[in-house]
């Protein structure tokens, strides 16, 4: 393991090398230019807290290219989570509107849901959504998607795993 000043230097030459060009690759991707300057940044913060340093100026970009693309993507879903969000407020009375904290909060917390299913395998997607939100038993799940009851005990053990890792993560319990 390189030590931290070794690793800064590594960061600050890669930054130096390959920030114009990152810059210009995020501005290309994203409809909004203003969003580059800051996913550029975090880019780099993913860098610091996931060093993965190469001395091959073609792995470096695809290295950095493939966090910023990562990036991208965060930033498109949390997107489309707010637009759905805040068009369904846009349908209750506005003595149901929650205040600013509030809307911050719920999206803050659909972020980490979404999150969270997006790391499930489908049919544990599925069964988990089955269960939670609809809240089908256990052999009605089965029988939707074709897999026996235990099958579905698996598949919700594999979730609530998930969910438990995931939470641990978020309250900074677990370090990669």
């Amino acid at each position: 393991m390189p030590s931290t000043h070794a690793l800064d230097q590594s960061v600050h030459r890669l930054y130096a090398r390959h920030s114009p060009w990152l810059l210009s690759f995020l501005r290309r991707r994203l409809s909004n230019r203003i969003d580059a300057p800051d996913l550029l940044h975090d880019t780099f913060v993913r860098v610091l807290a996931r060093p993965r340093l190469s001395t091959d100026e073609g792995g470096e970009r695809s290295y950095l290219a493939t966090l910023a693309r990562g990036l991208c993507i965060d930033r498109w879903r949390r997107e489309a989570l707010e637009t759905a969000y805040l068009a369904a407020l846009a349908n209750q009375p506005i003595i149901g509107q929650p205040s600013p904290e509030q809307t911050a909060m719920v999206l803050e917390t659909l972020v980490e849901v979404d999150a969270m299913l997006a790391g499930l395998p489908p049919n544990v997607r599925e069964a988990f959504l089955l269960a939670q939100l609809d809240g089908l038993p256990y052999r009605e799940i089965g029988e939707r998607l074709g897999v026996s009851e235990r099958m579905v005990k698996r598949y919700m053990a594999q979730a609530f795993v998930h969910c438990a890792v995931l939470e641990a993560e978020l309250d900074g319990l677990l370090v990669e």
